[in-house]
């Protein structure tokens, strides 16, 4: 039934499409920390997007990047790069190639072949990810070995279309290699098999249409992932689960942006670890969530969140009272005496100073004021919260940028009663990739000393609380809540303590567009109440990327 109302909205809206599309930068850190720092930089919000829900329309940010005034070389290279990543919409750019190989491939500097007409755009790109490495925890060496394409199209500049397969071959961290032997999935990952004894084999596809039905409402319709917020975490809704299908509305009028997205979710991939399917194929559950976003002025701009996770063993389908766009969820789930899991927050960004933003989110899942004031601990005060700060050009040292924050859940928050509600897919949080149960520090230092060279040490520190068997101390997302241990005294990083310290540098080289070289070096040690828990390596690795952003394993 879902899939039918997806269709029927898609057939019906793509015939209003007349105003020009674009397609959507796909999620990637690196790239959408440049467009950011711009905007921080400028010491005012963007009017082409709002910077809090990702991913960006292409057509947007070569705007804003035209708008763009630069000084440093670096700045220069950094806005040449972003206006021939999205040349299709830049009048005046740089990517013609002074040499094309065999005068069809790469006649732009972007695109291994490419198509432009009055009413066809076409842009065709090998992906390639090789990466080798060392690490203490292991003898055995890991690596990636991804190869795939990626297709971006546009008919009449009215619809847009995006695919994306990648087929990959991986030997991870001894670190990561367990959390895929405890939950039974690779992260950031859907269906997988083993390979190589320690290594797993997996595609990774991605792709969409998108169309406008009014001049300030646009659609997007397919399978890919969002990322709500302004820090490197999110407690909203962030890109660390794997892709999923959905229906993205997005309305921006005025000084307002208002998104919804009606998504089909996996509630459970029983049998996935050694890659078998289970017994009638993995069950399904549905997310419906809409996002304002309002600039206030120059400097300042506010989101409200409101999410519902919803699905049933039997009688599985999509209930068409969360269709409703402008409705409040929690309205509708006491209304109907449903169990749903609705989750409601809020996020900001605040150009405070020159060169200076903070920002911040709250997570509300329950709570109950009382109990909150009497600071008892009671179990069902759920809640999450971030701040941060973000630096550029940081004590006037160009192309210097430092960015810190601090996150926190508390016990059991995220969770539910059935894999049906809890805020998970395929197994994977939502959001943050600890779950709940946890105090986090973030600090990280980007350095471009030369335009074709960044520098990036990251360092994380993690309070959080871990079970033993058989118990549930409100940290792993996945288990019934009703299984909690204590309706009282519940506290952040209850259970096994647990203290993470993970230090990532790595070394990056742009050769050509969108072709890096990175060099790594990450440390990470778990220091466990239980010995058998602590899991302490040191990780070196080399790696060889075209057109895809770095696989990170931050937890």
């Amino acid at each position: 039934m879902f899939k039918n109302l997806l269709l029927l909205s898609f057939s019906i809206l793509l015939w209003t499409s007349v105003w020009a599309q674009s397609t959507f930068i796909p999620n990637n850190k690196d790239y959408y920390h440049l467009v950011n720092r711009y905007e921080i930089r400028n010491g005012e919000l963007s009017q082409a997007f709002h910077s809090s829900f990702r991913t960006y329309k292409r057509k947007n940010v070569a705007n804003f990047t035209d708008s763009m005034e630069v000084s440093s070389k670096a700045d220069q290279f950094n806005q040449e790069y972003l206006r021939n990543d999205n040349w299709e919409w830049v009048e005046n750019h740089t990517n013609v190639s002074k040499k094309p190989f065999l005068k069809y491939f790469y006649r732009s500097k972007s695109d291994l072949y490419h198509v432009q007409s009055k009413n066809f755009d076409l842009h065709v790109n090998p992906v390639l990810d090789l990466s080798y490495g060392t690490e203490t925890a292991n003898s055995n060496a890991p690596y990636i070995n991804t190869r795939g394409v990626e297709i971006r199209s546009m008919i009449d500049k009215k619809v847009g279309f995006y695919s994306f397969i990648g087929e990959n071959q991986a030997r991870f961290p001894e670190y990561v290699r367990q959390n895929i032997l405890k939950n039974g999935v690779v992260p950031h990952e859907g269906f997988w098999k083993k390979y190589d004894n320690y290594g797993v084999d997996f595609f990774t596809v991605r792709g969409y249409v998108t169309f406008n039905a009014t001049k300030n409402i646009d659609l997007q319709f397919g399978h890919d992932n969002f990322f709500i917020g302004n820090g490197y975490r999110s407690l909203l809704l962030s890109d660390y689960a794997p892709s999923f299908t959905f229906l993205r509305i997005n309305t921006q009028v005025w000084k307002f942006k208002y998104t919804n997205v009606y998504g089909q979710l996996t509630a459970d991939a029983f049998g996935n670890s050694g890659g078998t399917f289970g017994s009638g194929g993995f069950p399904n559950k549905y997310i419906a969530l809409h996002h304002l976003s309002l600039n206030i002025g120059k400097k300042f701009n506010l989101g409200l969140y409101e999410s519902v996770i919803f699905g049933k063993e039997l009688n599985n389908n999509y209930e068409l009272k969360y269709l409703n766009p402008v409705i409040f969820y929690r309205a509708i789930e006491h209304q109907n005496g449903s169990s749903d899991n609705v989750l409601v927050g809020l996020d900001m960004k605040w150009l405070v100073l020159p060169k200076v933003s903070i920002y911040g989110q709250l997570i509300l899942d329950e709570f109950l004021l009382n109990y909150l004031k009497e600071g008892q601990g009671w179990w069902g005060n759920k809640y999450g919260v971030q701040a941060g700060l973000h630096y550029v050009n940081a004590f006037g040292v160009p192309n210097l940028d430092i960015q810190g924050e601090y996150n926190l859940v508390r016990p059991y928050t995220y969770s539910h009663s059935t894999i049906y509600n809890n805020y998970v897919h395929y197994r994977q949080p939502l959001a943050h990739p600890n779950g709940a149960n946890f105090k986090e520090v973030v600090g990280i230092l980007r350095y471009q000393p030369i335009p074709k060279l960044t520098v990036v040490a990251k360092g994380i520190y993690n309070i959080y609380g871990a079970d033993s068997t058989g118990v549930n101390w409100g940290g792993d997302v996945l288990k019934d809540y009703n299984t909690r241990e204590q309706e009282f005294k519940n506290d952040i990083g209850q259970g096994i303590s647990n203290t993470l310290m993970l230090f990532d540098f790595t070394l990056t080289y742009q050769f050509k567009h969108n072709l890096f070289i990175d060099l790594k070096q990450v440390i990470r040690n778990n220091e466990s109440e239980i010995d058998i828990q602590d899991q302490n390596t040191s990780y070196t690795s080399l790696a060889l990327r075209l057109n895809i952003s770095k696989r990170l394993h931050d937890f």
